[in-house]
């Protein structure tokens, strides 16, 4: 019995066949009807899906996608789907139609075979795999990217023709579904975009100096290569022709970490070049080596980044992502928007390494002033009426750098008075430290000669007593600093600051000023 059983079982299944290939071509439905509910009631929808496939799918993918059964491509200009897939579903509603509808009749039971998996999708990966191996090459990204959203295309399109959402549940179950989806490597994907972006941004962060743009190319409003490409860089994940929404949260890490990348570079540069480390292979150079007028472009660019991250940049996002949920949404905003506020936070630690550099040429002007103690010591010059030379000299390298075309341009009044402000105070406290050295050590040699010269007048019987009224060389360095201090005062108010508000200076006053003026303060 069991050879006659296998013998019926082959003349049905050929019968069935021929049956079915006939009604196929003729587009019968009555005979294709009745053939399926034939293959259901045998549980055999694997042949009609087979048939299906071989006899209507395949001639017609293979207009599109020429291939050989060998698996040697046999004639393919390029690699790129979204045209073919444009023929194959336009040649899938004029040829499969008629079968799809009828395999999605209501109460039939014909929900049993799955023609759009096993035979349409499994047909097409079939011709892509060896008409085109190429399409699923990760290896040039963009082409890439463009084929694997024209497929996620060409199956939203497959679904259309499921009667209900459980249809399509079990149709994304399909085990060639499966395998049609893993043909797509996205972790390679955005590994080579990692590398391209983040590597572009590497680049730009390499070199030795800083790298000012031609104020023809910068459209961005930027003065900086290397800000410049932060930005390029940022917007590069985001691009349509970058960015897959499945792995959105990859690129969003990756745009925080291209913003901790610059922050970090900078505030490394920045330690560096107040700890003056430096040398032939330093990765720190640029900072080192960096005059203030260099720093305004950062200030600037700092400022300009900040804003248009926590501006534009975070308004692009938010559109690319109105999708998804409000809670997603602010955790995104929030995380976009401390990293701009990073870049905000570097602008005082920039301004404090111009004012440390500034204050640091104007206190070797300040230096001169110990030449007042060669001036007056063991000399016979009457006291001083008039500032030393030094003072005006002072502020000078402030002065230049304020009226700069730099500073002019690309600082705002808030910058320039912070850095006036605390070039000043600086400056100022270094003075102090100065005279003050130089007065207390006036004073001591003065006690140390008096003690010597009444010593010698003990020894030689003449009279200790001197007139109180003779102006001491101490006396005329005071008179001296005191005068000078008062032109730098003058000097600090055509700048803006108010002299009165600097702690040292007010202790400068109070070194030096006169026993009946140490109360004021007057310029």
């Amino acid at each position: 019995m069991e050879k006659r059983i296998q013998n019926a079982s082959s003349l049905l299944d050929t019968s069935l066949g021929h049956c079915f290939v006939d009604g196929l071509t003729h587009k019968d439905e009555n005979a294709v009807y009745n053939c399926l509910r034939a293959y259901a009631a045998v549980d055999n929808t694997q042949n009609a899906e087979d048939i299906f496939r071989s006899t209507v799918v395949a001639p017609l993918v293979q207009k599109v996608i020429p291939y050989s059964s060998s698996g040697v491509v046999s004639g393919s200009a390029g690699d790129e789907l979204e045209e073919d897939y444009k023929q194959i579903k336009h040649l899938i509603a004029e040829d499969c139609t008629f079968l799809l509808q009828i395999s999605s009749t209501e109460n039939s039971g014909f929900h049993v075979f799955s023609f759009l998996a096993n035979s349409i999708l499994k047909e097409v990966l079939w011709a892509i795999q060896h008409g085109k191996p190429g399409a699923f090459s990760p290896g040039r990204p963009t082409e890439f990217l463009k084929n694997y959203k024209s497929s996620l295309g060409f199956l939203a399109d497959l679904e259309g023709y499921c009667p209900s959402r459980s249809a399509v549940a079990n149709f994304r179950a399909e085990a060639v579904y499966v395998d049609f989806m893993k043909q797509w490597n996205i972790g390679v994907y955005f590994s080579l975009r990692f590398q391209e972006i983040a590597g572009s941004l590497d680049s730009a962060l390499v070199g030795s100096r800083l790298n000012p743009i031609q104020k023809s190319d910068s459209e961005h409003g930027l003065t900086l290569k290397q800000s410049l490409t932060l930005l390029e860089c940022l917007k590069s994940c985001w691009r349509e022709d970058v960015l897959l929404i499945s792995i959105s949260d990859k690129f969003l890490r990756l745009t925080l970490q291209l913003l901790s990348r610059y922050v970090n570079w900078l505030s490394a540069g920045l330690s560096a070049r107040k700890n003056r480390n430096s040398g032939p292979n330093s990765p720190f150079e640029w900072a080192v080596s960096a005059a203030p007028d260099d720093l305004i472009y950062v200030i600037h660019d700092l400022d300009h980044l900040a804003a248009d991250v926590c501006g534009n940049f975070i308004g692009h996002v938010f559109e690319i992502l109105k999708s998804c949920s409000t809670e997603e949404v602010d955790l995104v905003k929030d995380s976009i928007l401390q990293g701009g506020k990073s870049l905000k936070d570097l602008v005082p630690s920039v301004i404090d390494s111009i004012i440390d550099t500034l204050a640091e040429k104007c206190s070797e002007e300040v230096q001169q002033l110990q030449g007042i103690v060669a001036a007056y010591r063991m000399t016979k010059k009457p006291p001083p009426v008039r500032h030393s030379h030094y003072v005006s000299g002072v502020l000078r390298p402030l002065k230049v750098f304020l009226d700069g075309e730099r500073a002019t341009t690309y600082l705002t009044e808030d910058t320039k008075g912070k850095l006036v402000q605390g070039a000043a105070f600086k400056i100022t406290g270094r003075y102090y430290e100065l005279a003050a050295d130089t007065v207390n050590t006036a004073r001591k040699t003065e006690t140390s000669l008096q003690r010597i010269r009444q010593g010698a007048r003990a020894r030689h019987g003449a009279s200790s007593d001197t007139s109180g009224h003779n102006v001491t060389e101490t006396d005329k360095i005071c008179m001296q600093l005191f005068l000078d201090i008062q032109e730098y005062g003058r000097n600090l108010a055509t700048l803006g600051v108010e002299a009165a508000n600097i702690p040292s200076y007010t202790s400068l006053w109070q070194l030096v000023a006169p026993q009946d003026r140490q109360a004021e303060i007057r310029f």
